[in-house]
C-alpha cells in the first residue's frame, strides 16, 4: 500500500505553462504525491529547489536564461538540496541526454510517455532508484560505455567516481559478489526489483539488499549511475 502519510514533493520546471499544467493535473490527483511548486526557467528551478527542498524535480531542457543541464548541475551540487533529477525530454537532442546524466539527472522520461509513466517516474525517483524510458535506456548507455571505455591495460578493480569521463578513479572497497555482479547485469538491462527477484529466484527485499550494497561498492548515487558504471565494467 502506498504511504501518503508524507506525500512526495515536487517541482515542475518548463517553460510551457500549458505542460505544467498538465503534469501538476495528473500528480495531484494522486494522495501520494504533491506539487509544491514550479518553474519556467532554470535559474527559477535551482531558486525553487533551495527554497522548497522538494523530492523530486521533473526538469526540461531547453528553457531561457539557464537550460536544464546547467539547473541540474547546479542543484546536485548544493549539499542542501537532495531531491532527484528527472529529465524530461522530447530526446530530439542525443547530447543533452548524455550530459543531464553526466550533470547529476537520475531519470529521463519522454514527454509523449503516458500519464502512469510520469507516476512511476515520479515514485521510483521519490525511493532512490533510478528511471530511463526503455526508449532511451540503450542509446544512453551504449554511448557512454563507448565515449568512456577504459584503456586496456586499466586496473580491473577501478571504476569512475562518476558519469563523466573525466571523472576521478576510485577503487573498490571490496570487490562485487557473484549475486551482486548478476543483480547488476539485470539492472543495466532495465529490469525492476520485482523483474529481478523473478529471474533469480529470490525475494524483493533480498534484492534491494543487494543494490544497497552495489551502489555503496559502485560510489553510485543511484540506480542509473550503477548501471553506466556496468556498462564500463563490461558487466553489461
Amino acid at each position: 500500500m502506498t504511504d501518503t502519510s508524507t506525500p512526495i514533493r515536487v517541482l515542475l520546471v518548463d517553460d510551457h505553462a500549458m505542460l505544467r499544467a498538465g503534469f501538476r493535473t495528473i500528480l495531484d490527483t494522486q494522495p501520494d504525491i504533491t506539487v509544491v511548486g514550479e518553474a519556467a526557467t532554470g535559474a527559477e528551478a535551482v531558486a525553487q529547489a533551495a527554497a522548497l527542498h522538494p523530492d523530486v524535480i521533473t526538469m526540461d531542457v531547453q528553457m531561457p536564461d539557464m537550460d536544464g543541464i546547467e539547473a541540474t548541475r547546479r542543484i546536485v551540487a548544493d549539499p542542501e538540496i537532495s531531491a532527484a533529477i528527472a529529465i524530461i525530454t522530447t530526446f530530439d537532442r542525443d547530447d543533452y541526454l548524455y550530459q543531464a546524466l553526466d550533470a547529476g539527472a537520475s531519470g529521463f522520461l519522454l514527454k509523449n510517455a503516458g500519464p502512469e509513466d510520469l507516476l512511476a517516474a515520479v515514485r521510483a525517483l521519490a525511493a532512490g532508484d533510478g528511471m530511463l524510458a526503455p526508449e532511451v535506456t540503450r542509446r544512453v548507455l551504449a554511448r557512454f560505455a563507448t565515449a568512456s571505455a577504459p584503456a586496456s591495460d586499466a586496473e580491473p578493480s577501478r571504476v569512475p567516481a562518476s558519469a563523466s569521463a573525466s571523472a576521478p578513479v576510485v577503487t573498490l572497497a571490496e570487490p562485487l559478489t557473484e549475486r551482486e555482479a548478476e543483480v547488476l547485469a539485470l539492472l543495466a538491462d532495465a529490469r525492476s526489483n520485482a523483474e529481478i527477484a523473478s529471474a533469480l529466484f529470490i525475494g524483493e527485499a533480498t534484492v534491494k539488499t543487494h543494490v544497497s550494497r552495489i551502489l555503496q561498492k559502485l560510489g553510485a548515487r543511484d540506480r542509473v549511475q550503477a548501471v553506466v558504471l556496468a556498462h564500463r565494467m563490461g558487466l553489461a
